[in-house]
């Protein structure tokens, strides 16, 4: 396994102000790489429709924790969110656009869409019962000087 550059990870609850400050965090994270601003706010995205993901599904009825870890690969970055909340049943019917499981409240069944359209790759490994981690992986492109 390939040695990361720089890494991090913390621990907080599933309480809505936690997803600003994990969107926060990420974004103070990958600030060494210097990333363009349309690249730190898709990423930012990704982590907040994740961390979202985990306040309002695997904890549905309870306050549990969730994991944000991030690692730098040169310029690559791999971001983990993890929660040991009711896991997904079926993973590839989660992924579908539009398809959610709390259709009688305002949610759109559009969040892993917005990771994938913001991540150059978003895998889920979930147990019922057990939790689900979401991998996100956004390359960071090249800022040049102006001649």
């Amino acid at each position: 396994m390939k040695k990361p550059d720089n890494a991090m990870k913390i621990i907080f609850l599933s309480l809505s102000e936690n997803e600003r400050f994990a969107r926060s965090a990420v974004g103070g994270f990958i600030a060494s790489k210097d990333p363009r601003i349309d690249e730190l706010g898709d990423l930012k995205t990704a982590v907040s429709e994740a961390v979202t993901n985990c306040i309002v599904h695997a904890y549905r009825d309870c306050i549990g924790t969730i994991e944000l870890s991030a690692r730098l690969y040169g310029d690559e970055v791999v971001v983990k969110v993890r929660d040991t909340g009711c896991g997904i049943e079926d993973v590839k019917k989660a992924m579908e656009p539009l398809y959610t499981t709390l259709p009688d409240e305002e949610r759109s069944g559009l969040g892993f869409s917005v990771m994938e359209s913001f991540c150059d790759s978003v895998s889920v490994k979930s147990r019922p019962g057990s939790g689900t981690t979401v991998t996100l992986t956004k390359k960071l492109g090249k800022r040049s000087l102006l001649k």
